[in-house]
């Protein structure tokens, strides 16, 4: 198919991402570009490295002259690079602003000067701000309210204001929440597993009303697989995952997974800002590319609960210092690529 460059490729989504890439066999090269951040990890990866299609480039989005390099060596783009966290995001609004609108910003700078295949920009559902019924379309207005959402907001603008004005092929993904193997503890659900785990008990806002939609981690890499090979520049794709739990059913499902009882939860007060619900419509990415969620909830919880269990040295020294990079934890650093 192509040379693909992905951005944030040594975080969550985007090393999941990266190895089912490397699993096409039309894929000639994929270029991982990462900065390794706190929630960066090479062991992420881990087998990916085996794979001669791989190459791995240390570096951050907002380097202009490197963005540059590497952009014009690819033919397609996929964009996960971007501060996540959104209690983080309160504490450190500027830190997302540069992150996720001036690194994508640069990013589509160097796209508007090379003949990109796709531009694949991937957002979140946040961007719609809180729906107490109903399901945001990709019609829909933005209405974002956290600083992280704001900025993922503001991120998308600029990725179709660069479709519009220089067309640049852009499709932009909105997936709903992630779970999966290998996310950062500093989500809730690998928050509460790994706290449990530790026999330590957890902390629900309010009364654990707040709704989010759940979407497993290869599923969503599927749809964004979906739109990177036949999404239509300009356009917009939901890619939700059709289970949706309050924090106080998802916190039931995970005691009853952790042999744990309610005794362990403690309720404090909410934060500010709390959406209480987020919902997508995402019939477009089923109805145009066949985009189809099949991780059973419960089944995808329990592996990744078990995963948890089973590999404490992945995230056992984050909950010790919350802000180490999981990049500097166990990891034989390869040689990054060359870009000169």
């Amino acid at each position: 198919m192509e040379n693909v460059l992905v951005t944030g490729g040594a975080g969550f989504i985007g090393s999941h991402f990266v190895k089912r890439l490397l699993e096409a066999a039309d894929v000639d090269q994929v270029t991982v570009l990462d900065a390794l951040t706190y929630s960066g990890s090479l062991e992420s990866l881990g087998e990916a490295f085996l794979s001669p299609k791989l190459t791995f480039v240390h570096g951050n989005i907002c380097d202009a002259d490197l963005v540059h390099k590497l952009v014009e060596r690819h033919t397609a783009v996929v964009h996960f690079a971007a501060e996540s966290h959104v209690d983080r995001s309160f504490l450190e609004g500027g830190t997302f602003l540069t992150s996720n609108v001036l690194g994508t910003h640069i990013l589509l700078e160097a796209a508007k000067r090379t003949s990109l295949h796709r531009f694949v920009h991937v957002s979140t559902d946040e961007v719609y701000g809180p729906l107490i019924e109903g399901s945001a379309t990709e019609q829909d207005p933005l209405r974002p309210t956290v600083p992280y959402a704001v900025s993922k907001a503001a991120s998308d603008l600029v990725a179709l204001g660069a479709f519009i004005t220089d067309g640049v092929p852009v499709c932009i993904t909105r997936s709903s929440n992630q779970y999966g193997p290998g996310q950062h503890p500093e989500k809730i659900i690998p928050l509460f597993v790994t706290s449990l785990v530790k026999g330590l008990p957890v902390t629900l806002h309010g009364r654990g009303q707040h709704v989010r939609n759940w979407l497993h981690v290869e599923d969503n890499c599927a749809g964004i697989e979906l739109v990177l090979r036949t999404g239509v520049p300009g356009e917009i794709y939901n890619l939700g995952g059709g289970t949706d739990q309050t924090n106080a059913e998802l916190t039931e499902r995970l005691l009853r997974l952790l042999g744990a009882d309610w005794d362990m939860v403690r309720y404090i007060p909410d934060r500010k800002a709390n959406d209480l619900r987020y919902s997508m419509n995402w019939s477009k990415a089923a109805d145009t590319l066949g985009y189809r969620p099949v991780r059973d909830f419960d089944e995808g919880l329990a592996e990744t609960a078990d995963w948890y269990r089973r590999h404490p040295e992945r995230w056992a020294p984050l909950r010790r210092d919350p802000s180490a990079p999981l990049a500097q934890i166990h990891v034989p650093r390869p040689q990054a690529g060359d870009v000169s």
